[in-house]
């Protein structure tokens, strides 16, 4: 039997995940996204061409590779609809490519007046999410109200659900001052009209997953999310409305925990972070700004800028122990290039105690002070290179540091966009200078 495998960032997201996936899910028969929705944007870039794929898995440009849509995820019909248009567009064939599972739920128009509405209210205090209706779908989900693809199969059943789901939102819009966006009849047709994109789609996830798995194959989980973005160990309530850990493969797919043979975490090699929340790293000053430049660090899906900092350890750490994460991946090396002196958060300070794997406490994190770790950099050039014996001796050391403070051993890195922009970590590495470094407060 082959490995099942888990990718997960392990950061607020943005981490390279899309990358990793494209370029491991070669050895693999299927790639699963369990969670989220098209708020999300992997980005791929192969021969200097750009995709953005926001529901469908990263796996899809592989021709031997069945991607699908487990339970866990949340779609809005029109993003699915123009992500499978654009993929045709580029030469990418999905018949019998794309597997969608009946218990998705639909994200409605409903769905997404409420969520910029709630947005618009919180002012100052706004959360920051995407204004594309993910909460408040799941919170349909949960309530037992809301409308899955299977229901399009079921006419009568899915005018039902129109209407009561059209009178449950009547009442919470009005308290926005506003009116449904269309009608329940009008969203009866509006659904109905995706029937035919989305039904002959439909596919028992899981067993096909097992049956794939009898035969030899192996599966690739794919998240949509950083896992500091989880609803439960996130910075709440600056999160997502879904679990991103790794433990959601096995419910967000349907297969048991058992499934899951091993995690695979991705690490940007500084921190970044889209919209609101506790940032103890952020870089509000030319470096900040630096990193922002040097990394286009402009969100996939929204376009909104990204706040920068150093890597936080700190963080990763939590992030580590609630992933079972057992190697990782460093992505956008080449953005520190040119750095004379990198730092590593490898502590917080809070009210004089010193904390070295982040409190989920976020009044805690509130008042967390980094504590730092000073290395050389290598101001040399990266992008590149192509082997593990060409990196920089203060690359390498930087490496080496980072897997010491995490207690787990990387497993390539990146050192820029395109998919052959990767090198492979010896087995042997071993290597820790910390001779030169300091620990400075910030």
């Amino acid at each position: 039997m082959q490995t099942n495998t888990v990718i997960i960032g392990l950061q607020w997201g943005d981490e390279g995940k899309g990358k990793i996936v494209d370029i491991l899910c070669e050895d693999y028969q299927r790639v699963v996204r369990y969670q989220g929705g098209h708020n999300a944007g992997h980005t791929l870039i192969m021969d200097g061409k750009k995709f953005v794929l926001r529901l469908i898995p990263s796996g899809i440009f592989r021709e031997h590779i069945k991607c699908l849509l487990g339970q866990g995820v949340v779609i809005q019909p029109t993003a699915l609809q123009e992500e499978i248009e654009e993929l045709k567009s580029h030469g990418v064939d999905l018949d019998g490519r794309l597997g969608i599972s009946p218990a998705c739920h639909l994200i409605l128009p409903y769905h997404i007046a409420l969520d910029q509405a709630r947005e618009a209210a919180k002012g100052g205090k706004a959360i920051g999410t995407t204004g594309r209706g993910i909460g408040p779908c799941y919170e349909d989900k949960v309530g037992r109200r809301g409308i899955r693809t299977a229901d399009l199969a079921h006419p009568d059943i899915l005018k039902d659900k129109c209407v009561q789901i059209a009178k449950y939102h009547q009442v919470q819009l009005a308290a926005f001052g506003l009116e449904l966006p269309m009608t329940a009849d009008e969203l009866f047709d509006y659904l109905n009209s995706f029937a035919e994109m989305i039904l002959p789609r439909l596919c028992d996830v899981p067993i096909d997953l097992m049956q794939v798995h009898a035969a030899g194959g192996a599966v690739l989980f794919e998240g949509a999310q950083g896992c500091l973005l989880d609803i439960n160990i996130g910075t709440y309530p600056f999160v997502t409305s879904s679990s991103t850990t790794a433990a959601s493969a096995s419910i967000g797919s349907g297969v048991g925990p058992a499934f899951l043979h091993e995690v695979i975490g991705i690490v940007k090699a500084y921190t970044t972070r889209v919209g609101a929340g506790i940032f103890p790293t952020e870089l509000k000053d030319d470096t900040g700004r630096k990193l922002q430049e040097l990394g286009h660090e402009l969100g996939s899906v929204t376009g909104r800028e990204r706040r920068c900092g150093w890597l936080d350890c700190v963080a990763l750490r939590r992030a580590i122990i609630s992933n079972s994460v057992e190697t990782f991946v460093l992505t956008k090396v080449d953005v520190l290039d040119s750095f004379e002196d990198i730092l590593i958060c490898d502590a917080y300070d809070i009210d004089g105690e010193i904390m070295t794997i982040a409190p989920t406490d976020t009044a805690l994190l509130e008042r967390a002070k980094p504590i730092y770790t000073t290395i050389k950099g290598w101001q040399t050039d990266t992008t590149a290179l192509k082997t593990f014996s060409e990196l920089p001796e203060n690359l390498k050391n930087y490496i080496s540091i980072l897997e010491e403070k995490l207690g787990v051993p990387a497993l390539s890195i990146s050192v820029g966009p395109d998919r052959n922009q990767i090198i492979e970590m010896p087995d042997d590495f071993i290597i820790i200078d910390e001779e030169d470094s300091a620990q400075t407060y910030s």
